[in-house]
């Protein structure tokens, strides 16, 4: 395919090529509300995933002659209404494919096929609307960048789990991927914008050093401001409570992946749904332990972090993935987890008070 820079298409098929990205963005939104379509036949998976795989192979056919038509000499406006056709209809098979997924087959995995046909759906809207920018008000290969966020989602496909336990393992898996790199950004932090280990105090002559910690998530610019001695003992119950979350979600993860039984959609659902707020409720604390620190909104954004855990933890505790609760790590992890609230509490008890 040639690397210039797509020819302006013509006022009619600049038309055409308009109705269809907006006729893509009308699917989009669709899809992002759309339920699934109920029917009393019984669902087979197999061929189920067969279709949705075979749908995304030619809507990836559909996107390279799009953009091979369109970066050639001016196509016929025969030829651009066949092509957006084409498109729409390729597009339109793929999301009836999607509402056929039933619900009883998890929301897990359901928003996960969601997840994958607005990404086919909208990045194929905007190489649309990327073929209908002139060449002088376009970055030369942004058609093909876009085509290629099209492609590169529709090989992924077959990469989709097939079942809602498979979906369950990967949102977790993603959870506590999330959660250790906010831990790993939390202790870096910490060990090298202490204000005791000199960084903060150096000389003028190596204050090129000390400015190492600007560009860490949250910290400031201004050297004046760093942690003060209060500030680093409550700077350790907090990262013990990351490391508990941490260590919570491995936990659960291990048991789905141990124990978890396909049909058990809802509880599995119920179980990533409490856990897909683990991360978030990490973020909010290690975000307020950045100086200058409020140590009110960390005690809150603890005590907001633990509320989550336990929740966590006793849908864990009660669904069929823990097969024996009373002899299981939940009340030790649950026993931790206080210990570190308990500790927050006595440190910042003091502006309570105030």
């Amino acid at each position: 395919m040639a690397s210039t820079a797509a020819p302006a298409p013509s006022a009619q098929a600049s038309a055409q090529l308009r109705r269809l990205a907006a006729e893509l963005r009308l699917l989009g939104a669709q899809v992002r509300v759309g339920e699934a379509r109920e029917t009393s036949e019984e669902f087979d998976r197999e061929r189920f995933w067969r279709r949705f795989n075979e749908a995304a192979v030619t809507v990836a056919g559909e996107a390279t002659t799009l953009t091979t038509v369109f970066r050639q000499p001016l196509t016929s406006s025969q030829e651009t209404q066949r092509i957006c056709e084409q498109v729409h209809a390729a597009i339109k098979a793929l999301t009836a494919i999607y509402y056929s997924l039933p619900k009883g087959q998890g929301i897990t995995l359901r928003k996960l096929v969601r997840s994958t046909t607005l990404d086919v759906v909208d990045g194929l809207a905007q190489l649309v609307e990327v073929l209908l920018v002139a060449p002088a008000q376009s970055s030369e290969n942004n058609d093909l960048i876009s085509y290629n966020s099209v492609w590169v989602t529709c090989q992924q496909v077959p990469q989709i789990p097939k079942d809602n336990k498979a979906a369950a393992l990967l949102m977790l898996t993603k959870s506590v991927d999330f959660v250790k790199d906010a831990h790993e950004e939390m202790e870096q932090a910490v060990e090298e914008c202490d204000p005791y280990s000199g960084l903060l105090n150096a000389s003028e002559d190596d204050s090129s050093d000390s400015h190492n910690c600007e560009g860490v998530l949250g910290f400031p610019s201004n050297r004046d401001v760093y942690w003060s001695e209060d500030d680093q003992e409550l700077i350790i119950p907090c990262l013990a409570l990351v490391r508990a979350s941490k260590a919570c979600l491995k936990k659960i993860r291990i048991l789905v992946a141990e124990n978890g039984k396909k049909d058990q959609v809802a509880q599995l659902d119920d179980i990533v749904d409490i856990s897909e707020e683990i991360s978030p409720s990490v973020d909010d604390l290690a975000l307020s332990i950045y100086p200058p620190m409020c140590h009110m909104t960390v005690r809150i954004n603890s005590a907001k972090l633990v509320s989550v855990l336990r929740k966590a933890l006793e849908v864990t505790k009660a669904s069929h993935v823990t097969p024996q609760p009373e002899d299981s790590w939940i009340p030790l992890l649950i026993n931790a987890i206080d210990d570190c609230m308990n500790k927050i509490k006595e440190l910042t008890q003091g502006e309570i008070e105030l």
